[in-house]
This record gives structure tokens, C-alpha cells and sequence, in this order.
């Protein structure tokens, strides 16, 4: 069955143009190869006022238990400047041991092996003793309103559970083998705007100039640090991203200012306890004259991102040993167990069973000529599928 070459399927797929939020026939190729294995197919349109409709796709092999998923997206960023790419960023061009693609790596590739392992599994064991699905959006690129959360209702609404998920996101730094991902940094944004008073820049005294507030704010949120780090996770980091005035001219003293704000954090909080922390710094730096000639206290308010994204750590060890193993088994040496990185469709799984992350190299991904060394898609498919074999052979014990 052509489902067992994983160079075969990822080219399949790299000529679907899916750059979020259009399906683009990725997600019509992937029930094409799955079907064939026995999965049944669902194609499920996601949507929401103001955002773009979804169309997601889950698959399932099997009724009983044990059941594995896997996750992903078949949605990609867009390709910039297509004149840049040395091969079309849709053909799948093989050059040098390398295929050429938009989503060769974030996470087309992942996709492909882990449909390759499957269907040499049941090739050579026939289906496994439970279930396997495929739960794979094509919004994880996008806003992800659309997209796996919505999918994880739906399928749970229908009776589905879940016990364990590996999802294929490029979480090997420099070779295949480096490193799972068994857990995730939270993530919080907020925007924070100071209120001042116009005026000239030659009478200050008639004016509030809000860039020296904003300046003290800012400046408590990145000092001191949170925290040191614990046992699982680096120290969380709070970065500014953005300080705005929108002041063309040099003479006028500013009616306010405003500041975004992003913060990766670890399990000493949760997104309740941090904003908490964050809004007494505010308040004890706005109550500060440092930088304002006596004009304390610094008028301010923040608006938090909706959505924040909640810190996890997956500790299920017939998961975690049976995937280690795998990579050890195929490539000889022991992955590193991380939770570095942003955040993936892992933190909206994490509430339905256990999940853990493992794909390709990931050095190109959103590049031009984002690409895959050939040889590492046949050895993603034999680290699959000794997992499959072994997380099976874990839980059915």
C-alpha cells in the first residue's frame, strides 16, 4: 500500500497549498491514505463569529481501548517571497537528500510518518489491539479558535476518550533523537496604556508626560525576575514587545502611551496567580516619582490577551518510556526530556489525557526553503513505529 512510504505521502502533501485558513486539499489527501487503512473519516467544519471557517479532519481505527491519538495540522504559514525559495515551495522538489516544502517540517512531515508507521504496522501485525486517530486541524497556524479545540469537543461530545496523544510538532533542535517535549511553559500578553496630558515640550509642567510613567511600569515588569526556574521548567520571562506612542512631532508632549507585554511561566504560577503578581507591580511602580517630579501616582490601565495558555507537565511514564525508548531503540541514543519552546495544540489536549510532543528536526520551519533531509522521514517512520508497537504493548499490559 503506497501509505507505507513516507516520501510518498509527504509530497502528496506539500502540493496542497494549505496556508491557513484554506484546507487546500491536504486534509481531502490525508482520508485518501487513511481510508484504505480501515479508518472511519470525519470531516468537521469549525466556526465562529469574525473568524474564518475551519474544516478539520478525525479519523479513528478501532473501538475498543487501549487508544492512541495523534495531532497536528496540515495548515502552514505563508510562503514570503515564493521568487526566494531555490524550488517551488509547493512542488516537493528532492535535492541533495533534501525535500523542498512549505510544511515539510511544521508538521507535514510528522503527518506522513506517522501514517507510514501505521500502515506498516498493520502490514506486519495487522490493526493494533485498540484504537489509533488521528485528530488533525487546519488552524494551528492561525488564530487555533477554530481548530483543535473545537475538534476535541466535538470528537468528546461523540463519546470519544482518549489515552494518551503524541502530537508531531518539529521538536528536534539539530538531529532526530534530541529531544521530547513532555510539557509546556504557560504564555499571558497583556497591553498596558498610561494616561498623561498634552502639551508643549517647553512647559512640562502644563502637561503629564506618559512615556515616563510607561518607562516606570515597564520597567517593574522585567525587574526583578519572577522566579528561578524549578525543577521542570526554565525561569519565566517576561518580554516587552512593543512601546507606543503614535507622536510625530518632536515639540508635543504625548496624551498617552501604551506598552504589550508577553510572559512565558513556569509552574511556580498559574495565569491567575501571575496576573496578580503583574498588577501589584504596576501599582507599586505607579505609585513611584522616580522618573515624574512629583506627579505620582501614574495613571494606567491593562487589558489582558483573552485566551491565555496554561502551563502543563505530562507524567505519565507508559507514554513517556514507550516513546524514549523508540528513539533510543531506532537512533541509539536517549532524547532529551524538555519543556523549552512556545506553545503548541499540546495545551488544549493536555485536559483530555496525557500528551506528549515528538516530529522532525525543526531548523527551517517558517522559512523560505523550509526543508527535510529524505533520510530522517524513513527514520521518523521506524521511531513511530516502534512506539505504536511499544505503547501498546504498554497499555494493553
Amino acid at each position: 500500500m503506497t501509505s507505507t512510504n513516507p516520501i510518498t505521502n509527504l509530497s502528496t502533501l506539500i502540493r496542497c497549498p494549505s496556508v491557513t485558513p484554506a484546507e487546500g486539499g491536504a486534509l481531502a489527501a490525508l482520508e485518501a491514505m487513511l481510508k484504505p487503512l480501515g479508518f472511519t473519516v470525519d470531516r468537521v467544519v469549525a466556526k465562529e463569529a469574525g473568524t474564518p471557517d475551519i474544516e478539520n479532519l478525525y479519523a479513528r481505527l478501532g473501538s475498543d481501548g487501549p487508544h492512541l491519538m495523534f495531532a497536528g495540522h496540515t495548515d502552514v504559514v505563508p510562503v514570503g517571497d515564493e521568487a526566494a525559495w531555490t524550488h517551488p515551495p509547493f512542488s516537493a522538489a528532492i535535492a541533495g537528500g533534501e525535500m523542498y516544502g512549505r510544511g515539510a517540517v511544521d508538521m507535514k512531515g510528522g503527518i506522513a510518518c506517522f501514517v507510514a508507521a501505521v500502515a506498516r504496522h498493520i502490514e506486519k501485525h495487522g490493526a493494533p489491539k485498540g484504537s489509533i486517530s488521528f485528530l488533525i486541524t487546519g488552524d494551528e497556524e492561525g488564530p487555533a479558535i477554530n481548530g483543535t479545540t473545537k475538534l476535541l469537543q466535538w470528537a468528546a461530545a461523540k463519546g470519544e476518550r482518549w489515552d494518551a496523544c503524541l502530537v508531531g510538532e518539529p521538536t528536534n533542535p539539530d538531529q532526530l533523537g534530541d529531544m521530547i517535549k513532555i510539557g509546556r511553559r504557560g504564555s499571558l500578553s497583556g497591553r498596558i496604556t498610561v494616561h498623561g496630558i498634552q502639551g508643549h515640550a517647553a512647559y512640562p509642567h502644563l502637561a503629564d508626560n506618559p512615556v515616563r510613567g510607561i518607562l516606570q511600569l515597564t520597567e517593574a515588569l522585567m525587574d526583578p525576575r519572577f522566579d528561578n526556574g524549578t525543577e521542570s521548567f526554565q525561569p519565566s520571562n517576561l518580554e516587552v514587545t512593543t512601546i507606543d506612542v503614535g507622536n510625530p512631532a518632536v515639540n508635543v508632549i504625548p496624551a498617552k502611551a501604551s506598552a504589550s507585554f508577553n510572559v512565558r511561566f513556569n509552574d511556580n504560577w498559574t495565569a491567575e496567580s501571575l496576573m496578580a503578581e503583574i498588577g501589584a507591580r504596576l501599582d507599586r511602580a505607579a505609585a513611584s516619582d522616580k522618573l515624574r517630579s512629583g506627579r505620582a501616582p501614574v495613571r494606567y490601565d491593562i487589558v489582558w490577551n483573552e485566551r491565555p495558555s496554561h502551563v502543563f507537565l505530562t507524567r505519565n511514564n507508559a507514554l513517556i518510556d514507550s516513546l524514549s525508548g523508540a528513539v533510543e531503540a531506532v537512533v541509539g541514543r536517549q532524547p532529551k526530556l524538555s519543556t523549552t519552546g512556545g506553545t503548541s495544540d499540546a495545551r488544549f489536549i493536555k485536559d483530555y489525557c496525557p500528551v506528549v510532543e515528538f516530529g522532525l528536526v525543526g531548523q527551517t520551519m517558517h522559512m523560505v526553503d523550509e526543508r527535510v533531509a529524505v533520510a530522517d522521514l524513513e527514520t521518523l517512520t521506524g521511531i513511530y513505529e516502534t512506539f505504536i508497537a511499544r505503547w501498546f504493548g504498554h497499555a494493553a499490559a
